[in-house]
């Protein structure tokens, strides 16, 4: 596959995909990743507390994918039925089977089957054990791994947007709009942003995207400083005042022929901007002020480790994840930026 997509890059981004081949560390790590997020992506195919498939009356079921009522498979109640309560269980066993994933269970499951007051370590059951409200430790470790790298991923897209347009607007025209950006910069910048997060947190009922909004009002600015050189440079050269005194508009030259240059130190810096996203939700969960209390969070495990010494496993699982999660981040960022880096070998 590789030997019909290279053909199609240009010369220099077959020279980077080779260097960022190179670096051993960092083309492994990507795929470790990338396996791994891709196992994460389908979570509700490994850890569910539905099946997978049922065959009732030589016909089948997909609970993955559709709700079904407790008396579509002969019960009396009309709620959503319990495939794991033993009455439900023995009236398909009656008529039919049932698959479940290898986790039976999802990030909010509770066992209720517990050998001993949870939280209780691992067995051949729960593989990592249970928190202390005996969720099963594995099924939230799986869906925390995915909502970590996609609000890191996402709040990356929308702060990359805003600061390299603000960057570009400050670079391409200088002089009095970049003065008064650079101040106002300094001071958005200045201020205590963990403490602020806290307040707005503590003020409304965080969700996904408000806590997403919140942290990008203080994130945006990442990228400002590098975009800004970049323009700097870039509007005195040769092609750009060419492209002016053809009559070229701005936005033209901004976006066509300025850009794609300032994107490549962007794009190095990526990696790392998702590494402190992530650690930045995984801070904020771990205070109790990220995402709604329930959801799939590395951080709330950590927390739950803190409080519930006597279960060591609660921290080491969350300790395991989030140090391979941000390793592996850390060695693509550093192979993407030798890659970009025109000076190395």
């Amino acid at each position: 596959m590789l030997s019909r997509i290279l053909p199609s890059m240009s010369p220099i981004n077959q020279r980077r995909w080779k260097k960022f081949k190179a670096n051993r560390r960092g083309y492994w790590s990507s795929i470790i990743f990338l396996v791994l997020l891709a196992l994460c992506s389908s979570a509700e195919f490994i850890a569910n507390d539905r099946p997978l498939v049922i065959k009732f009356d030589n016909r089948y079921y997909f609970p993955v994918f559709h709700h079904y009522a407790e008396t579509d498979f002969g019960g009396e109640m009309e709620t959503e039925a319990d495939y794991r309560d033993p009455y439900v269980a023995e009236l398909i066993s009656e008529k039919g089977w049932m698959l479940f994933p290898p986790v039976p269970f999802r990030y909010d499951t509770i066992n209720y089957n517990l050998p001993s007051p949870a939280p209780t370590p691992p067995d051949a059951t729960n593989w990592l054990g249970t928190d202390d409200q005996g969720r099963d430790v594995l099924a939230r470790v799986i869906y925390g791994f995915r909502v970590s790298v996609i609000f890191g991923v996402v709040l990356a897209i929308f702060s990359s947007v805003v600061g390299v347009s603000a960057g570009a607007l400050q670079g391409y025209y200088g002089g009095l709009t970049d003065i008064i950006a650079q101040r106002l910069i300094e001071i958005w910048s200045s201020m205590p942003k963990l403490f602020l997060l806290i307040i707005l947190s503590s003020v409304m009922v965080p969700t996904f995207w408000w806590l997403m909004l919140i942290m990008l009002l203080f994130n945006w600015m990442s990228l400002v400083s590098v975009v800004r050189a970049e323009f700097l440079r870039g509007r005195n050269l040769e092609y750009v005042k060419a492209a002016k005194a053809l009559g070229m508009g701005d936005a033209r030259i901004m976006f066509r022929h300025i850009l794609p240059n300032a994107m490549v130190a962007s794009i190095t810096f990526m990696p790392f901007l998702l590494t402190s996203f992530i650690t930045q939700l995984t801070a904020l969960d771990f205070l109790g002020f990220g995402l709604p209390p329930g959801s799939a969070s590395l951080g709330e495990l950590l927390s739950q480790g803190k409080n519930n010494l006597q279960a060591p496993w609660l921290g080491i699982s969350a300790f395991m994840v989030l140090s391979l999660m941000l390793s592996l981040l850390v060695f693509i960022g550093e192979a993407v930026r030798d890659a970009f880096d025109p000076g190395s070998r």
